[in-house]
């Protein structure tokens, strides 16, 4: 089922995953996909390494979990190192196998890198390309609401925002955001400019101060005052810092439903534990 049709009907929930580096990594990311199915994600999404790397295993990731059935499922797909013969040689191997939803974006570099060493040097000309020659495919674009770290201004992002649209995107990923103010700001922001697609929210569970930080300001994005609180307060004792992140990650989740988001999309983190504990306290949806 293409992701953008469950939009249309209600309020998505899935999980984002990466490829493991090693094969007991990747047994054990099995082995948390059936914790995962408990609650009836709408779909599972799975990255790329750094720099458009680990392909190999992204792809065993995604067919495991389409083999399994028990949801849809998302690969990333970036324009590093990506001509255009390469990308239709992959995305047939994915057809292939019963992918029908793509998030496609620049992607990341590597230290050393300058540009994207493929066809494409961004993501609305590689949405464009893949909508032309694969229209079958249900196509996410990134969106950042708090504006993108390579962006001059807010003004060029939106504009690229609106091209990814009418390039063929059908819905929006958002980039991690712990305020949810600044996030309903850039929704209204972003209706204002013509951009009407779905937008799917990214929640980073806060549970370790080191990567919290190292991800947020990685990424360009803030720290609102309430979550620079509980890394103030606890931010020495990781035992008490995970248990008042697991309440602030839960309010979170509570503040951007009442905002009206279209999807709710959680980092894994390829856990599955700690996440238990938030999705039972939010109340998310579970298969008992």
């Amino acid at each position: 089922m293409k992701i953008a049709s469950v939009l249309k009907e209600r309020m998505s929930f899935s999980f984002e995953v990466f490829p493991p580096k090693t094969d007991k990594g990747m047994e054990n990311l099995k082995g948390a996909f059936q914790h995962y199915y408990k609650y009836k994600p709408d779909f599972i999404s799975c990255t790329y390494g750094a720099g458009g790397s680990n392909t190999g295993r992204n792809i065993e990731v995604c067919q495991t979990l389409k083999g399994d059935g028990r949801t849809e499922v998302m690969t990333h797909f970036t324009c590093i190192g990506n001509s255009k013969e390469k990308i239709k040689s992959e995305l047939d191997n994915y057809r292939s196998f019963g992918i029908e939803n793509i998030l496609a974006m620049r992607g990341d570099f590597q230290p050393g890198m300058d540009r994207t060493n493929g066809d494409f040097s961004n993501a609305d000309a590689l949405i464009k390309f893949v909508k032309t020659q694969f229209p079958e495919f249900c196509i996410s674009a990134a969106c950042y609401p708090e504006k993108h770290i390579l962006a001059p201004s807010f003004t060029s992002d939106i504009a690229h925002l609106r091209t990814k649209q009418d390039n063929g995107a059908e819905f929006l990923m958002s980039q991690l955001c712990h305020d949810v103010e600044a996030y309903k700001a850039f929704a209204d922001r972003i209706r204002k400019a013509g951009v009407h697609l779905p937008i799917v929210v990214g929640v980073m569970p806060a549970l370790d101060k080191d990567a919290i930080i190292r991800m947020t300001v990685s990424n360009g994005c803030s720290v609102p005052r309430d979550l620079a609180a509980v890394i103030g307060k606890y931010g020495d004792n990781p035992t008490e810092f995970k248990k008042a992140g697991i309440e602030y990650t839960v309010n979170q989740i509570h503040r951007y439903m009442e905002a009206g988001i279209n999807g709710l999309h959680l980092y894994a983190l390829n856990k599955f534990e700690d996440l238990e504990t938030i999705l039972d306290a939010s109340g998310i949806r579970k298969d008992i």
